[in-house]
């Protein structure tokens, strides 16, 4: 998409609540890598698998040892797991197509964010962002955690252990620090309470470069656009800044090493600032200048030339969408209800954010109806118009173009297998181990209402056989069903297995209803004249006729 030739106010963004979701108590959503599915966690500590497509309920995942809210989830590359954490200091790694649980690990601290590394389609590593201690790398196959720096002193003998401010009293406290993964993983980039943001390398923990935020406040979220070349910072500045990537992606780390060693003559914090300066660079910063909001979880569209933001405001669920130009071109207005989380769906122009009662509403574009679209000749009307027809225009015009005759092997086997690659995605190589779909699982009926259905057809079957009359079209099919056993007498005298007929309440109301009707309407048509030669007398006018023929 060329931004620079897009209206902004006809532009490819969402503008409408097009649908809501509800399923207990959501608090936060993801789409998987291909937009099909929306995982949500919810309140009890399940993690529910919406079909986006069908917007129906695919898969939910529950585990007894885990009932406490989920503040984040997360898809692995692939589709094929799902990492949650909780508040009750867990993070569960989840199988989505067989709905087990892989692993648990308890940590010492809430985890308010984990993320899968994104260099591996069954990966083992996890970041995560505890409330009140510094972000670390967890190994979820054998537990292990590597504590992150989030400080760089400047005496250069190293990182302060943890992320503290000095309280007005003297004391301590811990803040919360952002974190993400780079594209391939191989790098973290670590937003701290100074206003800094660290380039860690995520094998060995070292910093490799720092680059400071004008303003020095607080980074609350930190998050790359899908290619990597954007970095997006949310600060308690109320301004959503983003940075331009200028680093390779996949050599990221054997360049920041040749930087280091061309700026060897410096040292220190100097020199980690001298690194940080080439490999971002401020692009664009976004605010609202007259109520100077503060933003909740700001995030890039799936192609990166829109960026959105929450209003954290309390009582109002207002969505800011901007270009990347930096100028605002939408404010969506929802219900009267905050926002907890905000995500963009990778392929479509679609938002989806959730409110905090729990409900996930749906964003999509106010699409208006084109008839004129469907043929060029077409022309609407406002209003009735009196139509005058050309001279020629009901002449017959005999054919002069011959038919045309397609040049095509008829005897060609097409493929209807390969999996062509997605251009939209840049490595879209994996997409044959990519899980996109989950089969759908009917739904048992509830035990209490089977009994009722069974009940209720005994005493139909009962009131039949005590002589009441019951008329063929009030049975499915016009044949008697017993449910209390499997086989049914064939009319050929043998027996057969039949699929047992479970009809609901109403559909026996119905057939009862049925039942009264025709049983009044055999009284009141009896008939007082004779028939004549053994005629049926369901027809009344036949009847008659064949009674004035006896007379005579």
């Amino acid at each position: 998409m060329n931004a620079s030739i897009i209206d902004p106010l006809q532009g490819d963004f969402p503008e409408v609540i097009e649908e809501y979701l509800e399923h207990g108590v959501m608090k936060c959503i993801a789409f998987n890598r291909r937009g099909t599915l929306l995982a949500a966690g919810c309140n009890d500590g399940s993690c529910v698998i919406w079909d986006f497509e069908t917007r129906g309920i695919a898969k939910e995942l529950r585990d007894k040892e885990c009932s406490s809210p989920v503040t984040s989830i997360c898809w692995s590359k692939c589709g094929n797991q799902i990492l949650a954490s909780a508040t009750d200091k867990s993070l569960s790694l989840w199988d989505v197509m067989s709905g087990k649980r892989i692993t648990r690990i308890v940590l010492q601290q809430t985890p308010l964010q984990a993320r899968l590394h994104p260099g591996s389609s069954t990966p083992s590593l996890c970041l995560t962002c505890p409330l009140s201690s510094t972000p670390m790398i967890v190994d979820l196959s054998t537990g292990n955690t590597t504590s992150l720096k989030v400080f760089v002193s400047d005496n250069s003998n190293g990182p302060n252990p943890a992320s503290r401010n000095k309280c007005s009293d003297g004391s301590t406290s811990f803040t919360p620090t952002a974190a993400c993964f780079s594209k391939y993983g191989n790098l973290v980039y670590v937003g701290n309470s100074k206003g800094e943001i660290l380039v860690i390398d995520s094998k060995d923990g070292e910093v490799r470069a720092m680059v400071p935020i004008s303003g020095g406040s607080v980074v609350k979220n930190i998050v790359f656009n899908r290619n990597g070349k954007y970095l997006l910072t949310n600060s308690n500045d109320r301004i959503i800044r983003i940075y331009e990537n200028l680093l390779p992606l996949k050599d990221e780390v054997r360049a920041l090493h040749e930087l280091n060693e061309n700026l060897s003559d410096l040292t220190g914090v100097e020199k980690l600032k001298a690194v940080g300066s080439q490999c971002l660079t401020l692009f664009r910063e976004f605010q609202d200048s007259i109520t100077k909001v503060h933003w909740k979880a700001p995030c890039f569209s799936g192609d990166g030339e829109w960026v959105i933001g929450g209003s954290a405001s309390k009582g109002e669920h207002k969505i800011y969408i901007w270009d990347r130009a930096g100028r605002l071109v939408k404010i969506l207005e929802g219900p009267k209800e905050a926002i907890t989380d905000l995500v963009w769906h990778p392929v479509r122009p679609i938002v989806v954010s959730v409110s905090l009662n729990g409900t996930v509403y749906i964003w999509a574009k106010d699409y208006t109806e084109n008839w004129s679209a469907f043929a060029p000749d077409f022309k609407e009307l406002e209003e009735n118009e009196e139509y005058v027809e050309r001279e020629d225009e009901f002449d017959l015009i005999p054919e002069t173009e011959k038919v045309k005759v397609f040049d095509f092997n008829e005897d060609e086997e097409i493929d209807i297998v390969t999996v062509e690659k997605d251009t939209t995605f840049s490595d879209s190589d994996m997409s044959e181990e990519e899980l996109c779909f989950l089969p759908a699982t009917p739904i048992r009926d509830v035990p209490e209402q089977q009994n009722k259905v069974l009940e209720s057809s005994s005493k139909l079957v009962d009131r039949n056989n005590s002589g009441s009359p019951l008329s063929e079209d009030a049975i499915p099919n016009g044949h008697l069903t017993d449910h209390a056993s499997s086989p049914v007498k064939d009319d050929a005298g043998g027996t057969r297995s039949k699929r047992k007929r479970k009809p609901s309440e109403k559909v026996l109301e119905l057939q009862a209803e049925k039942v009264k009707k025709s049983s009044k309407a055999s009284k009141s048509s009896k008939p007082k004249s004779k028939s004549l030669g053994g005629v049926s007398n369901g027809n009344g006018n036949r009847n008659s006729y064949c009674n004035e023929l006896s007379d005579e």
